[in-house]
């Protein structure tokens, strides 16, 4: 028998190897858009997706963008890209442990704890990044751009310096050692 080519062997063949794990993921299209380019033939259509993917068991969402000939092909790039670079949001109370505001390029977001039972009251795509991260209690406001990758990137940004945030417990110890 050929030892190149068929199916098994060490490298693999058609699939067949051990399941991978796949983790169920809520996902939301941000934006779809059609894009073209001129070439010398005449202009060349592809599809750009803005995808959203958020950790149902966790709060974790990602961010993907990417193109592709058709609509599907785009959003399964997306959904890909996404899972790759997926950020932690940190939740206190089912909310955000304090306000942040932040400037990424041309948009301006401004996210503020809410009590509980307020729910998310923000609009446009920092609503569905809220919502995919199960954040229940939420106020905020978009103050620049109404780009909705820009306002994506901006609330990634978000919770990033939420993350940076120093514990409480950490905050605690600092004052006690002070006095």
């Amino acid at each position: 028998m050929n030892s190149k080519g068929g199916g098994g062997g060490r490298r693999g063949g058609r699939g067949g190897g051990a399941p991978q794990p796949e983790t169920d993921f809520a996902q939301e299209i941000i934006a779809v858009d059609r894009v073209t380019r001129v070439m010398a033939g005449g202009k060349r259509m592809r599809f750009r997706a803005c995808v959203a993917i958020g950790m149902p068991q966790g709060h974790r969402v990602g961010v993907g963008i990417a193109k592709g000939a058709d609509v599907t092909g785009a959003v399964n790039k997306a959904v890909t890209q996404a899972r790759k670079h997926l950020v932690a949001v940190p939740v206190y109370r089912e909310s955000i442990p304090c306000p942040v505001e932040v400037k990424y390029k041309g948009a301006h977001i401004l996210l503020k704890p809410a009590p509980a039972g307020t729910g998310v009251k923000v609009g446009g795509a920092v609503r569905t990044m809220l919502k995919l991260a199960q954040v229940s209690n939420v106020v905020g406001k978009n103050l620049g751009s109404s780009n909705k990758i820009s306002n994506v990137r901006a609330t990634l940004e978000a919770f990033r310096r939420l993350q940076q945030l120093p514990r409480p417990a950490e905050t605690e110890l600092s004052t006690e050692t002070s006095v």
